[in-house]
């Protein structure tokens, strides 16, 4: 089974004060069994974690800098 990753880095939206949750949602809209998202944002999104846990993914937080986060999401299996 081919393990699909998507990259999103919504920084730029961020910083300009656009919301960037549709996109989000978007990029995930297709994932299957363990996929991968990375997303990278300026702070740690707390609130996203809640949200994709009730889409079955997991998550690993990273910090790379002050305002740059890397998050690791993982669709689980059903």
């Amino acid at each position: 089974m081919d393990q699909r990753i998507v990259e999103l880095d919504v920084r730029e939206d961020l910083k300009n004060k656009l919301e960037p949750f549709q996109k989000i949602m978007g990029a995930i809209k297709n994932l299957k069994e363990n996929d991968i998202f990375i997303l990278h944002a300026t702070f740690k999104p707390v609130p996203l974690f809640a949200v994709l846990k009730t889409k079955g993914f997991n998550h690993e937080a990273e910090e790379i800098a002050e305002d740059h986060w890397k998050v690791t999401f993982i669709k689980n299996s059903k």
